[in-house]
């Protein structure tokens, strides 16, 4: 726990008192109490998120009377810090009425409600702007309510109480002023007789207690800070790196690159990511790192390889902030996000059911495969990802792909054949089974290629038929066992983008090329070198491989599959 935040113990030494804390069980309620209503609360890094339960009663409770009045449940009055969350625009109008938005208008109405027509911003113009013009309602109630995520709009044949959250993400700003008395000078923010700030210093404390207190701020800031083996580590590797390409950004040259991180593009393990401009108008795409793993290995994985890459299909990282407990990496901004919403429904969240033809699978799984072989063999040093997924490949606008997320990577000289691991690291049902018993063989790039393999075959499909009932592959039907006596038999793959006999044909040459690749030995696995060649060849030139002999268990992956690095 850090500044703004602090517990029962220590109320002077923050200026949000959050109470469970000092339970020694990590998933211990906690609360806070905010104009006298208490709220649980969870954190994701700067962002809290507060469930209020009386909107959320109203919400069970299908009452429309939850669409009447502006949320203030949340509104702060402390002149140091603000409690920023995302508001939805509704108007609640009389059906009697019958208020019919112009043509060009980003409302669209429901009919949740017995005697109103409630009408919600499509285009989430959440921000504040009194400029905006709803001359169209004026014989409507306008009202503002929390939700959940900013990228999402209600699927028209769903509700607003599920739109409407009462689990809502807040983010806690502190005012420049504030921020500068307790970083820079190590003070407390306090009001004088006046009501203007002042920053009351060590020295200015009436009585021994109160110069102890500031002591103990001050020491628990420090010591939780700066002597932070961790902190440290990454200041000194950035001090030896000081050749990078990628620029260091302050906390608040961060927070107005994302317009204080109003636009969420997404989550993932390892923190949220947001969408922001460079001054130079440039679109980024601005991860907040929620968690370090052991000594801060995941964020310097990730400057140390990006920063030595510089190829087409390899996401550029920009930039980066490490100040205090922040830890920030700045990327290029792909428009069209990740392969994984196009493969997987649950994680389109628009619904829009988006889906790809076989000539830009066919496409992307080229580009992929360049992109590690150049990793593995066209940088000065070899860097292994270890998470190659579909959550890690990156679309641009013309779906060019793009390989992301290095925080697993592993950097080794290219003479070294095999390296050595302590542990397993990658994602459940793309990791090579090398990673998880030595017996198979040893860990090498060939352990990329295994991943490679699961991804084309997760994009070729496996979700798709699997949805369609067409094949239980919970059992003994492991999917690359059905799709290779598929092969076996010349049978042909009822896949929704196949149209004509080019698709049949690129269908089947990645299938053969990703069973190569996720041969149970390494050893019969090909090079990504040798799958880039595979690919651009002749299909008449491919040769079914050997039946891979892993187990569904072990291989078989989900779209809930976590990220691991375990022992």
């Amino acid at each position: 726990m850090h500044f703004p935040y602090t517990d029962t113990k220590h109320p002077l030494c923050g200026l949000l008192v959050i109470h469970g804390c000092g339970d020694r069980d990590p998933d211990a309620i906690k609360t806070i109490k905010n104009k006298g209503t208490w709220f649980y609360i969870t954190r994701d890094h700067d962002t809290v998120l507060f469930r209020d339960d009386d909107l959320r009663t109203l919400l069970l409770s299908r009452r429309c009377g939850v669409f009447s009045t502006n949320y203030t449940g949340l509104d702060t009055t402390s002149p140091f810090l603000s409690l920023r969350f995302t508001n939805v625009t509704l108007f609640r109008c009389n059906r009697a009425l019958s208020v019919t938005p112009s043509s060009n208008s980003s409302f669209s109405k429901s009919t949740t409600c017995p005697d109103d027509d409630i009408f919600y911003d499509t285009a989430n113009t959440t921000a504040d702007d009194e400029s905006l013009s709803y001359s169209e309602f004026e014989a409507c109630s306008m009202v503002r309510l929390p939700i959940r995520d900013a990228g999402l709009v209600p699927n028209p044949d769903g509700s607003l109480f599920e739109y409407v959250s009462a689990d809502i993400p807040v983010r806690v700003e502190v005012s420049r002023d504030c921020s500068s008395c307790y970083y820079l000078s190590g003070g407390r923010c306090q009001l004088d007789n006046q009501g203007k700030f002042f920053c009351a210093q060590a020295t200015s404390v009436g009585g021994a207690l109160g110069i102890l207190m500031v002591l103990a701020c001050i020491l628990r800031r420090y010591c939780g800070h700066k002597e932070n083996p961790t902190y440290l580590m990454i200041e000194n590797f950035l001090k030896q790196h000081g050749h990078l390409s990628a620029k260091r950004y302050s906390y608040l040259e961060v927070k107005k690159m994302t317009n204080s991180f109003r636009y969420k593009l997404g989550q993932g393990g390892y923190g949220s990511v947001y969408k922001g401009r460079l001054q130079n108008g440039s679109l980024v795409a601005v991860k907040i790192l929620s968690k370090l793993k052991g000594d801060g290995e995941e964020f310097i994985n990730e400057v140390a390889s990006i920063s030595m890459t510089s190829h087409v299909n390899i996401v550029s990282l920009l930039g980066f902030c490490l100040e205090g407990f922040k830890r920030v990496l700045i990327y290029e901004y792909m428009p069209n996000g990740s392969l994984e919403k196009f493969i997987y429904e649950e994680k389109d969240p628009l619904r829009l059911k988006l889906t790809l033809n076989c000539r830009t699978m066919y496409n992307i799984s080229i580009g992929v495969a360049r992109g590690l072989e150049y990793l593995h063999k066209g940088c000065n040093t070899r860097i292994l990802h270890f998470d190659i997924k579909p959550h890690n490949i990156l679309l641009d606008e013309l779906f060019g792909p793009k390989i992301s997320d290095f925080g697993l990577a592993k950097i080794c000289p290219r003479e070294k054949s095999t390296i050595s691991m302590l542990v397993a690291r990658g994602t459940v049902g793309y990791i090579a089974p090398e990673l998880f018993c030595r017996n198979f063989g040893g860990v090498s790039h060939k352990s990329d290629v295994y991943s490679y393999g699961m991804m084309v075959l997760e994009m070729l499909g496996a979700r798709e038929i699997n949805t369609n009932g067409r094949v239980d592959f919970s059992s003994e039907n492991y999917f690359p066992h059905w799709i290779y006596s598929h092969l076996e038999l010349n049978q042909e793959f009822q896949l929704r983008c196949i149209k004509n006999q080019s698709d049949k044909e690129m269908v089947r040459k990645m299938t053969i090329v990703s069973l190569w690749c996720i041969q149970t030995d390494p050893s019969n696995r090909p090079a990504m070198s040798k799958v880039v060649e595979m690919m651009e060849g002749n299909i008449s030139s491919l040769q079914i491989p050997p039946k891979p002999f892993l187990s569904p268990s072990l291989a078989y992956s989900s779209p809930e599959s976590q990220t691991i690095e375990t022992s």
